[in-house]
Parts: structure tokens; C-alpha cells; sequence
């Protein structure tokens, strides 16, 4: 199939894949540019966008901050916001995207942060958060609870609610 992942495309589902190929298109489509900021996705998100043979090019850049430190360090995220709300939360979400938002060139920022499991006392697996800023400058924001799916079917899960709002901003931002 022309323009499909040729590295991912085996172990994710085609419609995670359609739906890239869509997010990549339509911002193509606006001349617009993207990148991520994952933590539980570990670069799933970035290596998806960069895989679609004729597209990648959209893909501005990505930032793996997998770690607390690695947040603050790459994205300029207060450790202060890290210790009051915890590194999975709506504001660390949100702070993740515009830090990628100010230190890339990108017209759409993602953020992703969540436990995709398992995980220490206390850790909800499978809860994810999500921020989404959209060539408007709009940030909108997501939480789900993907639940007990383990580590590869809540980053799975995570990829495609990451790219329907993407998609979204895209298309409306």
C-alpha cells in the first residue's frame, strides 16, 4: 500500500495508520508543521510521522521526555509543576505542549503523558493525558483511562486519541 508505514505498520492497526496518513495530509494540505512531546509513547507518536513515505517532511520535530527530568530539561517545565501536580496530569500535559510549542517551529504541538503501565503504587494504569495546540494557538486537553490493557495496548490507544486530536486542530485551528 503506497504511503503506509513501512517500520510500524506491522504491529499497528491499519486505522492508526489511516489516520496518520489523514494528520499528515491535511496539514501538508495547510502548509503546516508538526511536532510532539511524548512521555509514555515513547517516540511511537514522532517514529509514526516520520514513517509515511511522501509526508514525512510535515514532521517538524519531536521531544522524548520520558523522565521528570528530561521534561524540564528539553521543554522548560517548572519541576514545580512536576512536584505539585504530578508528572501525569492535565497541567503537566499542558505545559509539555507549549514548551515543544516555543523551542520548535511547529504550527500543531501533541503532548503526551500517562502510565501506561504497570505501574508503581497509587499509578492508574492507563490513565493518559493529552494537550493539543493548534495553529490558532488554542490549547485543548483530554483525559482518558484507557484502563488495564498493558504497556503496548495503552500506548496504541494513546497514538490514536493523540492523532484524532491532531486531526482535529488541524483541521478547525
Amino acid at each position: 500500500m503506497s504511503g503506509a508505514s513501512e517500520t510500524l505498520g506491522p504491529i499497528l492497526p491499519e486505522r492508526i495508520e489511516s489516520l496518520a496518513r489523514e494528520v499528515l495530509q491535511a496539514a501538508h494540505d495547510r502548509d503546516l508543521a508538526i511536532a510532539t512531546a511524548e512521555s509514555c509513547t515513547g517516540g511511537l507518536l514522532a517514529a509514526l510521522l516520520t514513517d509515511v513515505e511522501g509526508l514525512s517532511h510535515v514532521f517538524e520535530r519531536g521531544f522524548v521526555t520520558y523522565s521528570d527530568a528530561a521534561k524540564c530539561d528539553l521543554l522548560g517545565l517548572s519541576r514545580e509543576v512536576i512536584d505539585d501536580c504530578g508528572a501525569v496530569s492535565e497541567p503537566v500535559a499542558r505545559a509539555m505542549a507549549m514548551g515543544a510549542r516555543r523551542r520548535s517551529r511547529a504550527d500543531i504541538v501533541v503532548s503526551v503523558t500517562g502510565f501506561a503501565g504497570p505501574g508503581a503504587a497509587g499509578d492508574e494504569e492507563g490513565l493518559v493525558h493529552f494537550a493539543v495546540i493548534g495553529p490558532d494557538g488554542h490549547c485543548a486537553t483530554c483525559e482518558d483511562h484507557f484502563g488495564k490493557r498493558g504497556r503496548d495496548g495503552v500506548r496504541i490507544a494513546a497514538l490514536e486519541r493523540a492523532l484524532t486530536m491532531m486531526k482535529n486542530a488541524t483541521l478547525n485551528g
